[in-house]
């Protein structure tokens, strides 16, 4: 079975263009498992202006209307069983899959499961959830707990916890972190060229927040901090960066906005924030504009990629003590760990940053390497598909 060349039906909500969490862990995964032997499907939503069928980096994707979420959750109109089953029985039936798995799919809807469940059963074949995320609803428990995954891959040791809380088998869990590309976020010298490409940070002491722009993910805490370091340190500029084409994200993304952009104006911070969308490629070159990054989340973040991004590119990172960030910002090894919602202790922590340069090249150093050693694409790669092997050879 090792030696064997698998063909995988991955199944969520969104992937590329769509971008978010899970979206940039498939779009690294998948590619991996491709350079190794292994055919990678996925079947996900429908996205304006990108075709239903294309292949992405080798990747067989389908998109379709029966797996957008805007449309799911309409009580109004509900999807169609029938309409569900049809095509996604046709997709499983051209993938012809050695297993099906999927990603975040212990939540939102039933519908979409059950239907896994008996064409798994009716195939053959292992069925496996990657949970992102866990939720406290009654919906997630049924899914977790009461549901016959095979296995589930949990993306942090938090989730894991959580999942095996809400009454799964712990023995049918594995760990397998995120993992990056570790040759496009990395340290550069050509800092003269990117000033070229963004020169309104040219001059400036950047403070990179780069996750998405929300209050959920402590946008206003960064706000709030940023207003004490100004106190301290000349020229400060916070970059908080996000996307406008994230899934499951407009109901909340007007308020949000609406609230830190009233906050940086009360707090005079207009000439000291800069908030815009970024490809993943401007944000491996805004982290080398960075002088520390911070990610004050103020929910449970199960994992959060950007603090790879951060130490990969060696630069020292200020996270709050919520779910897994603790598991992979060791405080005062590669950068702080501090209590949620406390913009006070968020912002002592980036004056001590910018004010000890040597402090900071060595939370870098550490970063740097505790990437490399840990949380590669290409380690995630190969435990996810250890994970898979071992599956296989149970069934």
């Amino acid at each position: 079975m090792a030696d064997s060349r698998l063909c995988i039906a991955h199944l969520h909500w969104a992937f590329p263009p769509t971008i978010g969490g899970v979206e940039t862990h498939l779009s690294i995964l998948l590619p991996e498992l491709i350079k190794r032997g292994h055919h990678q499907w996925v079947f996900t939503s429908s996205v304006p202006e990108t075709p239903d069928r294309e292949t992405y980096q080798g990747i067989e994707v389908v998109r379709t209307q029966v797996m957008d979420l805007n449309r799911l959750l309409q009580t109004k109109n509900p999807l169609p069983k029938e309409e569900l089953e049809k095509e996604l029985v046709q997709f499983l039936d051209e993938a012809n899959p050695d297993i099906i798995h999927a990603h975040n799919m212990h939540y939102f809807t039933r519908l979409h499961p059950e239907i896994l469940k008996q064409e798994a059963k009716k195939r053959g074949v292992p069925l496996i959830l990657t949970a992102h995320n866990v939720w406290d609803e009654p919906i997630f428990l049924d899914l977790t707990a009461r549901f016959p995954w095979d296995h589930i891959i949990a993306v942090s040791h938090f989730i894991k916890k959580e999942i095996a809380g809400a009454g799964f088998d712990g023995n049918k869990i594995t760990v397998v972190h995120h993992g990056i590309d570790t040759d496009k976020f990395r340290k550069r010298d050509d800092l003269e060229t990117l000033y070229e490409k963004y020169p309104n940070l040219k001059g400036k002491r950047v403070i990179f927040h780069p996750a998405r722009i929300s209050l959920g993910k402590g946008g206003d805490i960064s706000i709030k901090a940023a207003a004490i370091v100004k106190k301290q340190i000349d020229n400060i500029l916070l970059v908080l960066a996000g996307s406008g084409n994230i899934i499951d994200w407009d109901a909340h993304f007007e308020g949000d906005m609406a609230f830190m952009s009233e906050l940086i104006d009360i707090l005079g911070l207009k000439d000291n924030i800069y908030i815009d969308s970024f490809t993943i490629d401007q944000m491996a070159e805004l982290y080398n504009l960075a002088e520390v990054c911070v990610y004050p989340s103020s929910a449970q973040e199960p994992f959060g990629l950007t603090m790879l991004e951060a130490q990969a590119t060696e630069k020292p990172m200020v996270v709050t003590r919520a779910g897994g960030m603790p598991e992979i910002i060791h405080d005062g090894i590669n950068g702080y760990v501090v209590p949620v919602r406390d913009h006070e202790a968020l912002a002592h922590r980036i004056i001590m940053c910018m004010q000890d340069k040597d402090l900071t090249r060595r939370y870098g150093e550490v970063g740097r390497s505790n990437v490399l050693t840990h949380f590669t694409k290409e380690i995630m790669a190969k435990a996810t598909l250890d994970v898979y092997l071992k599956v296989l050879n149970k069934s």
